[in-house]
């Protein structure tokens, strides 16, 4: 039997997947390994999972709203954003206001969202989210509070395990395979 991302939740988080139309993720510990890099004039750097990108653009090409937000102010996360075309929303100290303008922008309810975050600056956003998900390596007290846990680690595909189910409950991926079969 093929991969399924639905055999991996239950059929409350399966109902809450299938209402999402916007996706916010937080990006240092969720995009990423939450590792910063600094060399010596002070430039940071980040790795991002390219398997993670490539979800977040099946996402896009589905019709859902994608968008970046971090407290940081991080020209990598500009960037990588920018990569993927995907807005991204840095220096945000109050994620849930930016949540609600998005909710209100796109005409959507909290329950159409899914926020993906792994530490206390984005619990407030997990709380209100109609599907809230954390990576596996999110503090225990984020882990805690979620809809539901990937399997996979910040930065190590987490965030593409979050598209898949979405796309799954939402009954995408056999045209994903279709289209890409030879």
């Amino acid at each position: 039997m093929p991969y399924s991302p639905l055999d991996l939740v239950t059929p409350e988080v399966r109902a809450r997947a299938a209402r999402v139309r916007l996706v916010c993720f937080d990006v240092d510990g969720t995009l990423t390994d939450g590792r910063l890099y600094f060399d010596t004039a002070g430039n940071e750097a980040k790795a991002f999972h390219v398997q993670d990108g490539q979800g977040l653009n099946l996402l896009r090409r589905f019709g859902f709203g994608v968008h970046m937000i971090t407290a940081r102010a991080s020209k990598a996360a500009e960037k990588r954003g920018a990569d993927l075309g995907i807005e991204v929303h840095i220096g945000i100290k109050d994620k849930l206001a930016l949540v609600r303008a998005l909710c209100e922008e796109h005409g959507l309810a909290l329950e159409q969202v899914a926020f993906v975050g792994d530490d206390l600056p984005d619990l407030d956003c997990l709380r209100a989210a109609g599907l809230s998900v954390a990576p596996a390596n999110a503090h225990p007290w984020i882990a805690e509070i979620v809809h539901w846990r990937t399997l996979a680690r910040g930065g190590k595909g987490a965030a593409r395990e979050v598209c898949d189910l979405l796309l799954a409950a939402q009954g995408h991926v056999e045209e994903i395979l279709r289209k890409r079969a030879p």
